[in-house]
């Protein structure tokens, strides 16, 4: 079931493009990252090194063999010792476009460090609720992943990768960063769960039915009381317990689980756009109409219309380029 709810969470969360990199650095060394858009993954082949996040002067240690996943692109530093002069990312990769790769060093040699690190880029549209809960880093000790060989031997075989020009080498590496994410987040799961409450609600035997049920079958009537009822807890002990964990009221979740599916289907033209309320769970226009235009302060068409001019746009550009 957990893995269920799993699936059912990141589907509409579509991993569009990466920027891969090999990290080098020895010496005194410190790089500053930024917000980004996307979610971004350290992984420590040699050596070690500390993250720190601007509002928490606590580092985080990495060491040889562990992994770390920044679901939201969280802004953060990290250095070869805490407290040394960090260079800003952008002086060292002004140009980070998606699709890319390459071997970055910093500080001075002898590089005694290595790290592969990767930002997965995703749609903006099919970001799940559930998911902008997560806690901003998520890290997998070593011992961790020695118990997920698939994820072990991806992490191992993604070094080859960088630089590499083979037909397909831009689709296999995103595939490849993809099973890490996902299998990551899996362990997170099972093994974190008490660090995170949207990790606890993924775990909590009642409430991931709920969330599988929302995430799952959202077109269907749902209620307090069913979804309660598909949990096997009472009403009351299930609304205290969801809210507690995923953040927001059952109801409010499911809506927000609609919204983001009218979203994608309002992007997809070829979907005609009188069939998407009663695809959502509405059974009228006019409802769907009224709720999409309070959580987005748009109409329904609007939201179509400037999805396809920005579309065209971008299309403009990349045929200009």
């Amino acid at each position: 079931m957990h893995d269920d709810v799993l699936s059912e969470l990141l589907r509409p969360l579509w991993l569009t493009d990466i920027f891969h990199s090999m990290w080098e650095a020895g010496g005194t060394w410190g790089v500053k990252g930024h917000d980004d858009n996307c979610a971004i993954v350290h992984y420590m082949l040699a050596n070690s090194c500390v993250i720190t996040f601007g509002d928490d002067p606590k580092p985080v240690e990495l060491h040889e063999g562990d992994l770390a996943i920044f679901p939201h692109g969280t802004a953060h530093t990290f250095a070869g010792e805490y407290g040394v002069q960090a260079t800003p990312l952008s002086a060292l990769v002004p140009h980070c476009r998606p699709g890319e790769s390459g071997v970055v060093r910093v500080g001075t040699p002898p590089y005694i460090t290595r790290m592969l690190c990767a930002s997965l880029h995703y749609s903006a549209i099919g970001e799940p609720g559930l998911y902008s809960a997560l806690p901003r880093i998520i890290v997998l000790r070593r011992h961790m992943l020695e118990g997920e060989p698939l994820l072990l031997r991806t992490l191992e075989s993604l070094p080859s990768e960088i630089g590499r020009t083979a037909p397909g080498s831009r689709l296999v590496t995103l595939r490849a960063f993809e099973t890490v994410f996902v299998l990551s987040l899996r362990i997170a799961m099972e093994e974190l769960a008490e660090e995170s409450p949207a990790l606890s609600a993924l775990h909590h035997p009642g409430i991931s039915k709920a969330l599988m049920a929302i995430h799952g079958s959202y077109a269907e009537p749902w209620t307090v009381e069913s979804l309660s009822r598909e949990a096997g807890m009472s009403r009351s002990t299930f609304s205290q317990m969801f809210r507690e964990l995923v953040g927001e009221p059952p109801m409010r979740h499911l809506t927000v689980r609609r919204m983001q599916e009218a979203r994608r289907l309002l992007a997809d033209t070829t979907v005609p756009q009188q069939d998407i309320a009663q695809r959502i769970g509405y059974r009228s226009q006019v409802g769907f109409h009224l709720a999409f235009r309070k959580e987005f302060d748009m109409t329904p068409g609007d939201f179509r219309s400037r999805r396809a001019s920005r579309t065209r746009l971008v299309q403009q550009v990349r045929d200009d380029g």
